[in-house]
């Protein structure tokens, strides 16, 4: 399954944006997923992720501003962001939770939070 996201943007500081991730593939619905970031010169690290039956886990750093959610009907996972912070400006990937090495990472979506 490949996924894709979107929703990306420039946004102030403490302002919200909604990313949106599309599945293909028919399997969607059996797969944890997970919103992932990488900012500039820095690794990718895991934001928060979904399981099939809806449980979610975050990263400390998002806690209580990021929310996740997914519709399976819609072969969809959407990442809900509020209070953004100059810090979380980076391009947002989503992909399956976990992730193999042999995953396929789609272009990734960029945020930009300004000061």
């Amino acid at each position: 399954v490949q996924l894709q996201a979107s929703g990306g943007g420039l946004v102030q500081a403490g302002g919200s944006l909604r990313l949106s991730c599309t599945a293909s593939g028919s399997i969607f619905s059996i797969n944890a997923v997970g919103w992932y970031r990488q900012a500039p010169g820095k690794m990718r690290e895991l934001v928060a992720h979904i399981t099939t039956d809806g449980i979610t886990k975050y990263a400390d750093f998002v806690k209580g501003r990021f929310t996740i959610s997914r519709d399976n009907a819609k072969r969809s996972v959407y990442l809900q962001m509020s209070s953004l912070e100059p810090k979380d400006t980076a391009v947002y990937y989503c992909n399956l939770w976990p992730v193999a090495y042999y995953n396929y990472w789609g272009q990734g979506t960029l945020v930009t939070v300004s000061s």
